[in-house]
């Protein structure tokens, strides 16, 4: 057997959660490999609302494994909160939900430490979220970390030691470690409630599952475009939250992965600091925003949008290796006149289809204009009531992007969400 892995291929938000809630059923077990409580993958269906911060999001089904592997780094805080409300909505998480001994924990000097380092970059801010992901990475890759595994090695030792560090940087920026003494109360009880899950070694397990020809879907967060090596650097996330982050954060050969599922917006979005092509300033814009709902799971923060961009797109199809794509929020743009994608990029006057080196330099998009559908899709039970315009920019996409769409979502919901027939 092979593991699965399923991506975003944007900025982050496409609406991981809920495709990975829908194509559970099909998985004996999910995992995640990489990324912190700053990610938000939004689930709805039976009424509820459901935003999971670091528990995978096969959690919902019944019967399946659920484990976060050793690339996430993890806020026993977060987690806990994130567990108790899983808990008291009948979640059984104890029994479905296996840790690995290897993540790393993020710490309350950890947080004030990612404020710190923002506010000493002044104009020049990268806009994180503030959880503490990128200083635990910072640390995990000094080799200074403390991981899960520690708190059955001399946990009290090396947190000390990781908490001394901390607080003599903290002291070179000028800043303060206001309210630490409650934070780490309420961080080392959180620790404790750790306790009582079962903390594993996921490679071996995972290793097990495969052997035994049960069926894996490794869940990524974030965006390609916020991976650390190959995203809009420096205005990226902290880890590799392209597909070779599966391998590293789970422990899985390059050989196992089987099918890529790369998850994108009929549009573009983007949150935080940092370089977008084709955002739209406008009204168009505005209610992009609006009819999207566009504002992030965990911060609320306003997402800036834009149009469709291939180009970033074919760039991340070609780093992940997709072989199936996933178009979420299609029904966003129901109500528009003209669709427009950007299908190359004119830079100092040459027009390119290449991604470049860097994308915060004069980038003027160039675009092709699409008729709109001008329907009401988010009732439509089969891509046979998908109107022509629609069909017709599925089409347009394909081609450009050489790979196939094979399931669209029509809204928010499990059941809004059409698997292709000439695609399974």
């Amino acid at each position: 057997m092979k593991v699965d892995v399923l991506l975003g291929l944007q900025w982050g938000d496409e609406g991981k959660g809920k495709v990975v809630d829908v194509l559970t059923p099909r998985y004996d077990a999910v995992a995640r490999f990489q990324g912190g409580p700053n990610a938000g993958h939004t689930l709805e269906f039976e009424g509820k609302k459901y935003v999971l911060r670091s528990i995978p999001s096969g959690v919902f089904r019944e019967g399946q494994v659920n484990i976060i592997g050793n690339g996430v780094v993890l806020d026993p805080v977060l987690f806990r909160e994130e567990a108790e409300a899983l808990e008291k909505s009948g979640v059984d998480l104890r029994g479905n939900l296996r840790i690995s001994k290897k993540v790393h924990l993020i710490a309350p000097t950890h947080r004030l430490l990612d404020a710190a380092n923002e506010k000493a970059k002044g104009g020049k801010k990268i806009g994180t979220t503030g959880k503490g992901i990128g200083p635990t990475y910072t640390d995990k890759i000094s080799r200074n970390g403390i991981r899960l595994g520690d708190i059955y090695h001399n946990f009290d030792e090396k947190y000390s030691a990781l908490r001394e560090r901390h607080l003599e940087q903290l002291r070179q920026l000028g800043a303060e470690p206001e309210g630490l003494p409650e934070l780490e109360k309420k961080w080392m009880d959180a620790i404790e409630y750790l306790r009582g899950f079962e903390i594993i070694d996921s490679e071996f397990e995972i290793d097990k599952l495969l052997k035994e020809g049960k069926s894996v879907l490794c869940e990524g967060a974030q965006g390609t475009l916020l991976d650390i090596d190959f995203g809009s650097y420096p205005f990226v996330t902290s880890s590799n939250t392209i597909c070779a982050g599966a391998c590293s954060g789970l422990g899985v050969a390059p050989g196992k992965i089987g099918e890529v599922y790369g998850i994108f917006k009929a549009y573009c979005t983007r949150v935080g600091s940092g370089p977008f092509p084709t955002e739209l300033f406008d009204e168009t814009g505005k209610t992009i925003r609006d009819l999207g709902h566009e504002y992030g799971a965990v911060t609320g923060r306003e997402r800036r949008c834009g149009w469709i961009d291939l180009v970033a797109l074919r760039y991340a199809i070609m780093i992940n290796g997709v072989t199936q794509l996933i178009m979420m929020k299609s029904d966003v743009l129901d109500g528009f006149d003209e669709i427009k994608a950007c299908v190359a990029y004119r830079i100092n006057g040459e027009e390119t289809r290449q991604f470049p080196y860097s994308i915060e330099e004069d980038i003027e998009p160039v675009y092709v204009t699409l008729p709109g559908w001008k329907t009401d899709m988010t009732r439509f039970t089969s891509e046979d009531q998908f109107p022509k315009a629609f069909k017709d920019y599925i089409s347009f996409l394909e081609k450009e992007l050489d790979t196939p769409i094979t399931i669209v979502s029509i809204g928010p919901d499990r059941d809004q969400t059409i698997i292709r027939q000439n695609h399974k």
